[in-house]
């Protein structure tokens, strides 16, 4: 719906790191939540720069996705996520999977692979600006875990100090494109349709709320427990794309996707059983997971779809 309408993601990614700075710190200093440490510039720039970076980066790949291609084969390479963090949790820390581990992988390889080749609205900017989304998703949890650990921070504090940071950030960069397109062209954008304003605003608002309630819900339930939860989630997000905004697919197209998602059904659940036999805890049942930072209304944002791509 919006970015059908207003086709700037890099400006619809801006409202929400304002929303996020504006809204968040006049509510926490409400709720008595203690604030954040001062960590010294160093560990700033070597965790918290690069968490914000990465913050901004995958708002924006996700919103461009959503505008290229449907928000059910978006949410189908978003499956994909269990494949990214286990290759970077190779590379950077060093972690080694059991081979049922590796294995469960497959079977979301082959699924998002059968979607793709028979997506009928592909588009290879929203393919990639999807798996650039999802890696960079994968890399805010690893490093994310960290700073937790390390500091000991409130997760909706740290949640306000990245909204900052990214706001920071990518000023500049949403300067340079949408802002001078959009000087270029205001009477068109904004003259005959003010609700765009109404949906910028509303938008900016749920996803600050999302990120309130994505936040405090990690932090209550265990690590497994929501990425099961998040999995679900994820079949409903598909199917209600489907259902509602009538993405045009195909029986072979809906077998990759269901391919997919049971896949991470079933990583979900190897890695689970490795975790109980190892006593590994990978994330704390009261620590935070950045990946799921992520703006899950994706669906209301993108609106229905249409073959062309504005």
């Amino acid at each position: 719906m919006l970015l059908n309408d207003f086709p700037y993601p890099m400006t619809v990614t801006m409202v929400q790191l304002v929303s996020i700075t504006v809204y968040s710190g006049p509510l926490f200093n409400l709720w008595g939540i203690r604030r954040f440490t001062n960590l010294g510039w160093p560990f700033y720039f070597k965790f918290l720069v690069p968490l914000a970076l990465g913050k901004f980066m995958a708002s924006v790949f996700t919103h461009v996705s959503i505008w290229k291609v449907p928000v059910s084969y978006v949410h189908t390479v978003k499956a994909t996520m269990p494949l990214f963090t286990v290759v970077l949790s190779r590379f950077i820390l060093g972690e080694k999977q059991t081979f049922k581990v590796y294995m469960s992988l497959v079977p979301i390889i082959l699924g998002v692979g059968i979607a793709t080749m028979t997506e009928l609205s592909f588009d290879l900017t929203g393919l990639l600006s999807a798996l650039a989304a999802t890696m960079q998703h994968s890399l805010q949890n690893i490093f994310s875990k960290k700073v937790l650990h390390d500091t000991g921070v409130h997760h909706l504090r740290l949640l306000l100090v990245l909204g900052r940071l990214a706001l920071l950030l990518f000023l500049p960069v949403w300067l340079f494109f949408d802002f001078t397109a959009l000087m270029k062209e205001p009477i068109h954008i904004l003259g005959p349709k003010y609700e765009v304003l109404g949906l910028l605003v509303l938008d900016g608002l749920l996803s600050w709320l999302q990120n309130i309630l994505a936040f405090s819900i990690i932090s209550l339930v265990s690590s497994l427990t929501y990425a099961v939860a998040s999995a679900s989630k994820r079949v409903f997000v598909i199917a209600a794309s489907l259902l509602v905004l009538g993405n045009p697919v195909t029986a072979t197209n809906l077998f990759g996707m269901a391919l997919a998602i049971l896949g991470v059904l079933a990583y979900n659940k190897v890695r689970a059983l490795w975790v109980q036999m190892s006593g590994e805890v990978s994330i704390p049942k009261n620590g935070f997971n950045y990946n799921y930072l992520g703006f899950n209304h994706t669906l209301w944002i993108r609106g229905s779809y249409t073959h062309k791509n504005q």
